[in-house]
């Protein structure tokens, strides 16, 4: 038995293609027979790694009657909320404001005109704290649109009212924003930030790499208090639990307020994000332990996430064998059959105080209990030691855990989450000077350019050799900032080109007039609401993506109104920005690139000519507001503005410094040009 998902791509709607219920994708053939048969619509929003998607799949989904009742009484349509990020927000707005929370998976009934009248998460088969039935749900809904629809149309009237207030936000009255600004909003993090555990907030905890990266760039300026709250939060999220010692990568976030028992599922986005900020980390504080993090969350991405054509895939599963974390988890005798070297137990014990009755429903996740430095030295070995004898040990328990049954893998690829997996892989190339992961950028960015592009326009999803959905805004922001990226490690002109062609492609179709940028692009039809977003969420906002990958364009092309369109955009968010600054992270990276001081660097070298002395400095340190350009002499044509114009001096490779639109005398000395460049710290400081 199949319904309408068998020839879907997506591994979450492949998932539910077996079910009774008589699915549908969102499309027009299932909008357009809820209007001629006057049903209302069960929406269904999940994702492949979703537990509890798997849960209600099994437990209602599978189930005869429900699906039975379901099929004679609604149009059931079943969405991926990775592939449709647009549906997701509206509807995930309209369960929020009928229920006060949210989550996945995401169930809401809508009216034929996709008005949302009811919604909330996940359903139980029967009653259970304190959640109705999904049965008595599905019979009180049928029975209200029968009887009584009036009242659900009046509900739902109401909160088309509302989704179309928040996608409608316009720049209003600009708030000044300075240095001062931005020590307000490390202060809002550091009064919300829990000194015990680490990170922010109660359990759930999220891992908030967005706001870290924030700080990180406070740190560079020389705030203390930025400092001491990025190295807190990243050691305690790297001990372990939250993050996979053994073989990498994190996990979606903590159950716990210890960062102990994750939600096991493993997301891109995430490690993506962090490997980035555990990266700069290392090139602010020269804390190895940040490196080796960012290096193994990387690793494990390369083997474990990346299709052989370049793409990256989406997620890894949370369960194994029915299982939540089974893939994961160990037992006392497991390791010590594994580890019969009694030096080997002796470390393992000790880092990670491994107990008889272990740390999670009788099993063990591991998790370092003190920093490296007090247990080499309860250990009577070096630290350095210790690192190698774990590496040591965590290869023997990879390779043996890898035998095991693995959690399924979402191997479609996204567009904006391989673009910020490209731009970690692209930086991580050339400060930990490391060409496979070079190569892994530039093999990425190809297959994206090559296989998630159609006509200049880009295409959101790919999997098994087929591209679908037009991608959104967050795709082309991310995509354009990760190429700029790229181009600054590997000057191939491609790179830069396509980012402007891109650019040019995002402005004409998402562009709102009235400032911004919606979600979706021009051509989108068969929404309630053409969303608009302000917020980041477990991802950066589009919008704010989109305001820093202007402010790049404006500056390698010298564009000064447009960097003032910017700053009027981002002015009009500051207030919310520097108060909650949780909610608007990415938000402040734009306002801290607008403070300033932004640098230039463009580096031109005659033919056969080597800059590699110049490049040591540019990347021998964290340089959160500098753009740069190496171009052969003369530039070519597709070269960006910062080039152009410029000449060598003695006929040898040449640097040019501007800090804003201050620039410094070239120069072809590498001496002259470190002192030039490191400049900017008295320019921070004053």
């Amino acid at each position: 038995m199949t319904n309408q998902l068998s020839n879907q791509t997506s591994p979450y709607l492949l998932q539910h293609a077996n079910n009774p219920v008589n699915w549908y994708p969102w499309g027009i053939e299932a909008l357009e027979r809820a209007r001629q048969e006057d049903k209302p619509i069960f929406l269904s929003i999940g994702y492949a790694a979703c537990h509890w998607c798997h849960v209600m799949e099994k437990e209602s989904f599978e189930d005869e009657n429900i699906a039975a009742f379901l099929n004679e009484n609604f149009i059931s349509i079943k969405v991926d909320r990775e592939e449709r990020p647009d549906l997701d927000h509206i509807y995930m707005t309209a369960v929020q404001l009928l229920t006060g929370s949210g989550g996945w998976p995401m169930s809401v009934f809508l009216s034929p005109d996709l008005k949302p009248f009811y919604g909330g998460t996940y359903f139980p088969p029967r009653r259970s704290h304190g959640l109705p039935a999904f049965g008595e749900i599905l019979r009180t809904i049928n029975h209200l649109w029968r009887n009584e629809r009036e009242n659900l149309l009046r509900v739902s009237q109401k909160l088309q009212e509302r989704l179309l207030d928040e996608a409608t936000w316009q720049p209003a009255a600009s708030d000044p924003f300075d240095t001062h600004s931005l020590t307000q909003a490390v202060a809002n993090l550091e009064n919300h930030y829990d000194w015990n555990a680490g990170g922010w907030g109660p359990a759930p905890k999220f891992p908030q790499p967005m706001a870290i990266e924030f700080l990180l760039r406070q740190a560079q300026r020389g705030d203390k208090s930025a400092l001491k709250l990025v190295t807190h939060a990243l050691q305690a999220m790297q001990r372990g639990g939250m993050y996979d010692v053994v073989g990498g990568g994190f996990h979606r976030y903590s159950t716990d307020a210890q960062w102990l028992v994750p939600h096991f599922e493993k997301m891109l986005y995430d490690n993506a994000l962090l490997a980035r900020v555990y990266l700069h980390a290392w090139l602010i504080t020269g804390d190895l332990s940040f490196r080796q993090t960012a290096e193994h969350t990387l690793n494990f991405v390369l083997r474990e996430m990346t299709d052989p054509l370049g793409g990256f895939y989406s997620s890894l599963d949370a369960d194994s064998e029915g299982q939540e974390g089974k893939f994961y988890v160990w037992s006392q005798a497991e390791l010590k059959a594994l580890l019969p070297d009694e030096k080997k137990q002796q470390i393992l014990l000790a880092v990670y105080s491994i107990s008889d009755h272990g740390n999670f429903e009788g099993k063990i996740i591991f998790q370092q209990s003190q920093s490296s430095y007090l247990l080499a030295d309860e250990l009577g070995i070096s630290e350095s030691e210790l690192r190698e004898e774990l590496a040591k040990i965590h290869i023997t328990l990879l390779k043996a855990r890898s035998a095991r049954i693995r959690p399924l893998t979402d191997d479609k690829v996204l567009t904006a989450w391989n673009a910020w997996m490209l731009q970690t892989f692209a930086e991580a190339g050339r400060y930990l000077k490391r060409t496979d992961y070079l190569s892994a950028a530039q093999k990425n960015a190809h297959f994206l350019l090559t296989h998630l592009q159609q006509e200049g326009r880009l295409l959101r999803s790919w999997r098994h050799g087929k591209a679908n959905l037009a991608a959104y805004l967050e795709d082309y922001a991310a995509l354009i900032i990760a190429l700029l990226e790229l181009f600054q490690s590997d000057s191939d002109p491609r790179w830069y080109q396509s980012a402007r062609e891109l650019f040019t492609r995002m402005n004409a179709e998402f562009s709102d007039p009235l400032g911004g940028y919606f979600d979706t692009d021009i051509r989108e039809i068969e929404l309630l609401v053409r969303p608009k977003a302000l917020q980041d969420n477990a991802t950066p906002s589009g919008n704010a993506l989109a305001m820093f990958a202007s402010l790049l364009i404006s500056q390698y092309e010298n564009l000064g109104e447009l960097s003032q369109q910017v700053e009027k955009v981002v002015s009009s968010v500051s207030y919310p920005a520097v108060r909650y600054p949780l909610a608007f992270s990415e938000w402040l990276k734009s306002i801290d690139y607008l403070v300033g001081p932004q640098t230039q660097v463009a580096l031109l070298f005659p033919a056969g000519s080597s800059v590699a002395n110049f490049n040591e400095t540019l990347w021998s340190r964290f340089r959160p507001r500098l753009i740069s350009a190496i171009s052969p002499y003369p530039p070519p044509q597709i070269f960006p503005e910062l080039v152009k114009f410029r000449s060598l001096v003695q006929q040898l490779p040449t640097a040019y410094i501007c800090f804003g639109q201050t620039c410094l005398v070239p120069t072809n000395d590498p001496a002259e040009f470190t002192r030039q460049l490191n400049a900017e710290n008295s320019i921070i400081s004053d």
